[in-house]
């Protein structure tokens, strides 16, 4: 029996076509909907963690960096470096509280230790592809607690809980810009090796967004001049994109999309603290120096 042809055959082919295309993520390759609900989680958990006491925010810091160092470790071992992860771990929670409790100087005692320990741990394995196990595990441990452990140097300050929300929020406002100016007007690919979905209209949609939301953060959260909260922005759209861009250098010569799957609409853990990490120390020197 011949195949039925026409409107009525073509109806059903349609109506899949539909449904598919609905199930697709959108141009700038996300699930919006999921995307956007998984963002407000999110960003309740850390507003809340934040305003009920500053221990909680250092509790959910030392989860979200303890899984997302699970999924690196994860995806560094697609290339056969077996991180050690155990004492990256213990040494990641004890950066992110020595920071807080200690200073400055007692993070970088915690970082020196664990690197130690990711020595001693994977010596004890055996000799063979050592060097390159150790070398991944000193850069995991470098590469997230280390980098966050300055979040936990702005939290121990007096007004601490809303510096951290400074900075969350023009880290946060780069990537929202950057993504709505990238999907209306991204015409002009960044780095088309590295993320071909980046765009220089993104990029200028991530700077006026970040400027702005530090002027506003700064002015109305710490009671700092509006230069201060400008400054603090520009510098973080720098920082934010850099880290996205370093990340997803990683995951193309690791050749994967994203780190992981926790996050609906986002991808992994790691993907969404990218811009944070590499924020987060330029953050604390700007408020430091600049907002009293």
């Amino acid at each position: 029996m011949s195949e039925p042809v026409g409107p009525r055959a073509a109806a059903p082919a349609s109506r899949r076509a539909v449904r598919t295309a609905a199930r697709k993520p959108g141009r700038a390759g996300r699930n919006l909907p999921a995307a956007i609900a998984v963002g407000a989680v999110l960003g309740a958990l850390v507003l809340a963690s934040l305003l009920v006491r500053k221990e909680a925010f250092v509790v959910v810091v030392a989860a979200a960096v303890c899984l997302a160092l699970w999924e690196l470790t994860q995806a560094l071992g697609q290339r056969g470096i077996a991180v050690p992860l155990v004492p990256v771990a213990v040494g990641a929670v004890a950066m992110l509280v020595a920071a807080f409790t200690a200073g400055g100087q007692a993070l970088a005692v915690c970082f020196l230790l664990t690197a130690v320990g990711v020595v001693v741990w994977r010596t004890a394995e055996g000799p063979v592809d050592g060097l390159r196990d150790v070398a991944g595990g000193i850069f995991a441990a470098a590469y997230l607690p280390l980098l966050a452990g300055f979040a936990m140097l702005m939290l121990a300050e007096p007004d601490g809980a809303l510096r951290v929300l400074t900075f969350v929020l023009v880290t946060i406002a780069s990537d929202i810009g950057g993504y709505a100016a990238g999907v209306l007007t991204g015409r002009h690919p960044m780095a088309p090796s590295v993320s071909p979905k980046k765009s220089w209209e993104g990029f200028a949609g991530s700077a006026v967004t970040c400027v702005v939301v530090g002027v506003l953060a700064v002015v109305w959260l710490l009671d700092g001049p509006w230069w201060a909260g400008a400054l603090v922005g520009a510098s973080a759209v720098l920082t934010a994109t850099l880290g996205d861009l370093g990340e997803s250098m990683i995951k193309r010569d690791l050749g994967i999309k994203d780190m992981g799957s926790v996050l609906p609409g986002h991808g992994g853990l790691m993907d969404r603290l990218d811009s944070l990490v590499m924020t987060a120390p330029v953050c604390w020197v700007l408020l430091h120096m600049l907002v009293r």
